[in-house]
């Protein structure tokens, strides 16, 4: 079967417009559009008939969605006003009653139900370049910054403004402030509690008055003119302890972001001010959508230093010894009784990679630890009232327990948090 075949059994199912009947051969030849096939096609076939060459008025297949293209770019882009954006992508949902027509200009043509181009890619792909044109954006099939998809049954465009992210590394040096912000558990946030202020939050629905969120997000939402705002952290630090050395690495995700163009180094000065002194944050860099998954997920290691006060007088041998007996050692911890409220009660085995220390006293210490992700470090100190096996209590044979802790760095276990594929261009 010619292509003059085709088109010749198309056309004598009823009225088409050039880019439906061109649609039939989309697979034949290159730079050229559906339309200018379709046009084609009709010309040559009028010539060899030596019929008079008619421009269609109709066409029942797509029912004058193709000759709108102009229109829902327009729309497109007018619905898009005042969001900056680099890259896009354009969806169309098509009505049953015109999918069941493109079935059924296939099924007169004689061809494959699959042959040629669907009504859905030709609207996506010539809106698509005049919104390019209009905007200046590139298509993204991946992750666009804006997704635009048309609905041929309302005549509406609808669009979906993707987040933007900024990445870093936040160093927390205040204890007594969480990471996020603290539902209060007593009013469930409502700030009220049978009526009256809440006593456990003053009525402001949370724990604590301040988060590393509250003193970093803020300022990426307004930098970004955002609507919405979330942090996303590898990992968190007790509330009562301090975040030093290299930071934790996180990623501040901005919902609807209005402008994206952001200067990271002015940002980071923007939030340390903000932040006065209580948070600072470095190595800031816009990233992908995919640096969330990475932050949340990759095994990482983590370095503590922790004063710690014994029971009873320790002497720098037994000390000394335990410390060996803990370097490297596999530690099995069952969940801590200060966590089991709100984690599963399970057992667990992680190492500790490196332990040094040294007595200040007979009864206090101060200890550094390098160990796997997920080590509970106080309860490695502690013992947990036997829960955790080995612990620098149980090796002394005397109470011990964290005074103050801090964490000196998060690191990758085999890889950088910072890798360049994560990051945007």
């Amino acid at each position: 079967m010619t292509v003059l075949d085709i088109a010749r059994d198309a056309l004598a199912g009823g009225p088409l417009c050039d880019a439906c009947l061109g649609r039939l051969v989309a697979d034949r030849s290159f730079g050229l559009t559906n339309a200018e096939r379709g046009r084609a096609l009709r010309t040559t076939l009028a010539l060899e008939s030596d019929e008079p060459y008619e421009t269609p008025e109709d066409c029942w297949v797509c029912e004058g969605e193709c000759s709108r293209v102009e229109e829902w770019a327009e729309s497109a882009v007018a619905a898009a006003e005042g969001y900056a954006f680099e890259t896009y992508q354009v969806g169309t949902r098509v009505p049953p009653m015109l999918a069941e027509n493109d079935r059924l200009l296939r099924e007169d043509a004689g061809l494959d139900p699959e042959a040629g181009e669907a009504l859905k890619t030709e609207l996506n792909r010539e809106v698509g370049k005049r919104i390019g044109r209009a905007t200046g954006a590139e298509v993204d099939f991946g992750r666009p910054e804006v997704q635009f998809t048309i609905d041929l049954s309302t005549g509406e465009v609808d669009v979906q403004v993707n987040s933007a992210f900024v990445y870093g590394r936040y160093r927390k040096l205040e204890r007594d402030i969480p990471q996020t912000k603290w539902p209060c558990n007593e009013c469930g946030a409502t700030g009220l509690k049978r009526g009256a202020e809440c006593p456990g939050c003053d009525g402001t629905g949370y724990r604590y008055d301040e988060s590393v969120e509250q003193l970093t997000a803020p300022v990426v939402e307004d930098a970004m003119d955002g609507d919405g705002v979330t942090f996303h952290g590898a990992g968190r630090e007790d509330v009562d302890a301090l975040m030093v050395g290299t930071g934790r690495p996180f990623v501040i995700e901005v919902d609807e972001p209005r402008d994206r163009s952001v200067d990271p180094e002015k940002l980071q000065t923007e939030i340390n001010d903000f932040a006065d002194g209580k948070v600072e944050v470095d190595s800031l860099a816009v990233a992908t959508h995919d640096m969330v998954e990475r932050v949340k997920e990759l095994d990482a290691s983590k370095t503590y230093r922790m004063d710690v006060e014994f029971d009873a007088p320790v002497t720098a041998e037994a000390f000394a010894d335990a410390l060996d007996t803990l370097r490297g050692a596999t530690i099995e911890q069952r969940t801590p009784q200060r966590v089991d409220h709100r984690r599963a009660d399970i057992d667990r085995t992680r190492e500790v990679y490196d332990i040094e220390g040294e007595l200040t006293d007979e009864t206090h210490a101060e200890i550094e630890l390098h160990g796997e992700g997920g080590l509970y470090v106080k309860e490695t100190v502690s013992g947990d009232e036997g829960r955790t096996e080995p612990s620098l209590s149980g090796l002394l044979g005397v109470g011990a327990v964290v005074t103050a802790l801090d964490v000196l760095a998060v690191e990758g276990e085999d890889e950088q948090f910072a890798d360049e594929e994560y990051l945007a261009e």
